[in-house]
């Protein structure tokens, strides 16, 4: 026996849906033996976009029953039946959502028309409910209304049990240890098949093709599987949109999280919250005046030519450069911590010999700078990170130049290294982030015994 339903809503997400109407019919295989179809009060406002949607508003539902008051119906009318729905993941989780809040238990096997629909009446472009009843010539009226939508779902259903191969394609559908139910509608399941049990990233796309949403993950297709089982209003809607995977693979979870972090920086996802930002660099480089003297300054990464290291504030910028002020005793207007002075007369920085004073040559006041520049550049060494390939006869590995994130990249175990640029053949360029960088940094934290520091005899094992 089975129950084909069918409900409007306010439209506020999984958790803060109310039913505003619920249309209910009983149907045996051959024929529909029970109804039930009301409106619903949903003891909140019903937003203007629905109303223009269902034609439902706050007046027609004014008089109408709360869902506690008709519960015990709905329990009854679909008590030991298949809940069946065009999307069934929506309806379903709505109702037990709602009636979880009453304090009610509600769990019923269920079947979606749209997967099935997918299986066995294949090659059409869309399997909305108003576009497969008008390509099968089922009647539709009262389109979005719980009673309508419901009636031509159980005409589509009845044509669907006489399918051919249908009882193969039910059968393995209401199996419990089917994956079939636990699909996203749109998503055909050779596409989940494919998946691979690997370190990577994945993409969800809309029917357009576009990403909606980049993760990462140790096994690829045990994480994707679980975004299919997470009830939460964002994770019902994101798997309801998507309608393709695809995935790159990497090797190791270091260079998963900085593939996701630089996809989600590129695409945009409209299901990823995180890493969105872009968050500004500043760079700390050198120039020389026409008198001929060194100046240490910090701006916008666009405008620093050549930088010797990166920050992502100015406040760190400013901090740094006033401590290599006190270690090399260099002057606070030559290093842009005092502007529009004619002599320095910072607060912290006591140990200036007078370059801005005139007590200093320039000569003697340069050779601290590049003292002061060498240090720099000395802490921020070239770095190789090695991690596990693709593939067991690859390796991959993370390029630090200058103290600075470059990108990463893979080669064939047997390539031998002998500088930089060897190295280098192998890169993927990408852009050095926040987020890459704390990704890194935390990375080197827990693993230094991974790190090589000196890449002209650097190998990979």
């Amino acid at each position: 026996m089975y129950t084909i339903v069918d409900i409007e809503t306010t439209g506020n997400g999984i958790k803060g849906n109310k039913i505003t109407e619920i249309s209910i019919f009983k149907y045996d295989g051959y024929e529909i033996v029970d109804e039930f179809t009301s409106l619903v009060n949903p003891e909140c406002e019903i937003p203007y976009f629905i109303t223009g949607l269902t034609g439902i508003d706050n007046d027609l539902v004014r008089d109408a029953p709360k869902l506690i008051e008709i519960a015990d119906q709905i329990l009854e009318i679909t008590r030991d039946t298949i809940f069946v729905a065009h999307s069934v993941g929506f309806d379903y989780n709505v109702i037990k959502n709602e009636f979880k809040n009453l304090g009610l238990d509600f769990t019923r096997k269920k079947l979606c028309t749209v997967r099935l629909s997918r299986k066995l009446v294949p090659g059409y472009n869309s399997y909305s409910l108003g576009k497969i009843c008008s390509a099968l010539n089922i009647p539709l009226t009262d389109r979005h209304r719980a009673r309508g939508d419901a009636h031509a779902t159980t005409l589509l259903f009845q044509k669907l049990l006489r399918a051919e191969g249908a009882e193969s394609v039910f059968k393995t559908f209401l199996n419990a240890r089917s994956q079939e139910t636990t699909l996203p509608p749109a998503l055909p399941k050779q596409i989940y098949d494919e998946l691979p049990n690997a370190p990577g990233v994945y993409y969800f796309k809309n029917s357009k093709g576009k990403i909606i949403y980049v993760g990462k993950a140790i096994n690829i297709k045990k994480r994707v599987l679980s975004h299919f089982y997470d009830k939460t209003t964002k994770e019902i809607q994101m798997c309801s949109e998507t309608a393709d995977i695809d995935y790159e693979l990497a090797g190791s979870d270091l260079v998963a999280l900085l593939m996701e972090s630089a996809a989600i920086k590129h695409h945009y996802p409209a299901y990823n919250r995180s890493q969105k930002r872009n968050v500004q660099r500043y760079g700390i480089f050198s120039y020389e005046d026409r008198n001929g003297i060194l100046h240490l300054a910090f701006n916008k990464i666009k405008m620093a030519p050549n930088p010797f290291t990166i920050f992502y504030n100015t406040t760190d910028c400013r901090l740094y450069l006033e401590e290599i002020c006190k270690t090399f005793s260099l002057c606070a207007k030559f290093c842009h911590l005092q502007e529009n002075v004619a002599s320095c007369s910072h607060y912290r920085i006591k140990n200036c010999d007078g370059i801005c004073r005139g007590d200093e040559t320039a000569k003697a006041y340069n050779k601290k700078v590049r003292n002061a520049i060498s240090f720099i550049i000395d802490k921020s060494e070239n770095l190789v990170i090695q991690e596990k390939g693709r593939s067991f006869t690859e390796n991959a590995f993370i390029l630090i130049k200058r103290g600075v994130y470059v990108g990463y990249g893979f080669m064939d175990k047997e390539t031998q290294i002998k500088g930089l640029e060897d190295l280098e053949a192998f890169l993927i360029p990408q852009k050095n982030t926040l987020e890459a960088d704390r990704i890194i940094q935390s990375f080197i934290t827990r693993n230094p015994h991974k790190l090589q520091k000196h890449i002209e005899s650097f190998s990979l094992e």
